[in-house]
Order: structure tokens, then C-alpha cells, then sequence
């Protein structure tokens, strides 16, 4: 039986795959480098980082949830969550309905650190972000690399991209830009607010 006609040759196939190869291995070369640099005051490496925004945005997760979100194998979930768990970041349980999996949920501690390096972030620092800027200056935004979403979604599924949606959503809407730093909405209100009693008292005018 002969396989159906594709709607492209085999020569475009080669192409495009190893153009998104090259350019995938490119990209995250330079990615790899400043995620290292932006985390390395905390001791803590890549995976462990993305650990600690997974568990934080969904607020708690299992142990098979941030392999599939995180994109690592279930044991270096696991390995790496023990020993964010050793330094007090996260806490392990199970849930009475489910024995089976091992959920995991930042700590108040973790919460702090994991604030703590967003409100580090450095665009400076970031040549992926220098990468993209002279788009930014012709068309007013960033990227929304809607076509490289597509191809991710069409890999790993909806339930993939919704988490990714989620995730960006939750920084979008519960964090604010405050002179040059990433700031929680509470934290950026309560400044506001210590900044507002500190004011002097106006005279009473008769």
C-alpha cells in the first residue's frame, strides 16, 4: 500500500526540520546562559528554578505534573524537588484521594526566594531580550511567536499550553514594573501605602 502524497517534499521536510534544529540548539545556547547567570546569587540550577515557578503558579502540583511541564524525565523531577525540599523551599504530601502520586507545594520560604529572583530579573543581562528589541522598535511589542506555540501544541497537547498560558498569565496579572523591578501587586500596594503615611501632615489652613 502506498502512503498517501504529503502536501510537501521530502527536501522541504529536510529543511524546515534542521532550520528549527539549528535555530532551536542556537537559541537556547544563549537562553541556558542567561537563566544560569540570572539564578546563580540563589545556588540553585535551571531545572530547580523551573521546579519552583511550576509549583508556584500552579500552586502546589504532583511530581509527573512538573516532568510533563517542565519537560524532564519523572526522576529528575523528583531528585531535584528532594533537594529543594532539603533547603526548605518545598514540602512534599500526598493527598487522601490519590496515594499513588506525590504532590509537592512551595514553602513560605520558597515563595520568598522564588519572589525574591523575579524581582532580580536584569533585562540587561538578557541578549535573547537585546536579540528582539529592534522588533520591538518596528512594530511596537515583542514577539508573540504564535507559530512556534502552535508547533509546541501540536507536540505536547492543549493541556501543555493552557499551563503555559496559565503561567504567564499569572505574572502578567499579579505583578507589576515598579522603578525597573518585577513587584507583587500587595507588595507594590503596601509600599505605596508606607510611602503615603510617611508624608508630613499639612497645616491646617483657618
Amino acid at each position: 500500500m502506498n502512503r498517501a502524497e504529503e502536501p510537501y517534499t521530502v527536501k522541504e521536510a529536510l529543511l524546515f526540520s534542521q532550520r528549527m534544529a539549528q535555530l532551536s540548539k542556537a537559541l537556547w545556547k544563549s537562553i541556558e546562559k542567561d537563566w544560569q547567570q540570572w539564578i546563580k546569587p540563589y545556588d540553585l540550577n535551571i531545572n530547580e528554578h523551573h521546579i519552583l515557578w511550576i509549583a508556584y503558579q500552579l500552586n502546589g502540583a504532583s511530581i509527573s505534573e512538573i516532568a510533563k511541564f517542565g519537560v524532564m524525565h519523572v526522576s529528575t523531577a523528583f531528585n531535584f524537588s528532594k533537594k529543594l525540599e532539603e533547603r526548605g523551599y518545598l514540602e512534599f504530601s500526598k493527598k487522601l484521594n490519590d496515594k499513588r502520586n506525590t504532590y509537592i507545594q512551595l514553602t513560605r520560604k520558597g515563595e520568598e526566594v522564588f519572589l525574591e529572583i523575579l524581582e532580580s530579573y536584569d533585562p540587561s543581562r538578557n541578549a535573547v531580550l537585546k536579540g528582539a528589541q529592534p522588533l520591538h522598535q518596528l512594530y511596537g511589542k515583542f514577539p508573540e511567536i504564535v507559530e512556534m506555540m502552535s508547533i509546541i501544541r501540536h507536540i505536547y497537547g492543549d493541556d501543555f499550553m493552557e499551563i503555559f498560558e496559565k503561567s504567564f498569565s499569572n505574572i502578567e496579572n499579579e505583578f507589576i514594573s515598579e522603578e525597573g523591578k518585577m513587584k507583587k501587586k500587595e507588595e507594590a500596594k503596601e509600599s505605596g501605602e508606607l510611602i503615603e503615611m510617611a508624608k508630613p501632615l499639612e497645616p491646617i489652613k483657618n
